[in-house]
């Protein structure tokens, strides 16, 4: 694979949520330049999909690559006393409960295309009381 991630950039904002939109146009930009193929970019692990398909946050966007299938918000925290793997989250009520727990947590977004298996990490978030200045 060819991808630049030198050129791929995120932004931090003051919420501390991590903004993955610069890396995803630079790697969209290497595909559509044909620098990176397909595959390459289109490389979903298959629990990432499963999550898509059934759990996962519709959203009203055009996949970039396939343009054929609307993008899914799939969201996954990790932190203390949850499973290494993380925990997927499928209802806002499940964010919620983590945000007010001790300790800190990490939410990570992905857009997903199940028709095609384009993922990419659309932000990242810190949640939990642990994460709140003193």
């Amino acid at each position: 694979m060819a991808i630049d991630f030198h050129s791929a950039q995120a932004t931090t904002t003051a919420s501390g949520t991590v903004d993955y939109r610069l890396a995803r146009a630079s790697v969209l930009r290497q595909f559509e330049a044909g620098e990176v193929s397909v595959t390459d970019i289109c490389d979903i692990h298959p629990e990432l999909r499963r999550a898509a398909i059934n759990v996962a946050e519709p959203i009203d966007e055009v996949c970039p690559v396939c343009e054929d299938a609307d993008l899914r918000l799939v969201s996954y925290v990790f932190g203390p006393r949850l499973p290494k793997s993380g925990r997927c989250i499928s209802r806002a009520t499940e964010l919620e409960r983590i945000d007010q727990r001790k300790g800190v947590f990490t939410q990570y977004v992905v857009e997903v295309c199940p028709a095609c298996s384009w993922n990419h990490l659309r932000r990242a978030h810190r949640l939990g009381q642990g994460s709140r200045p003193s």
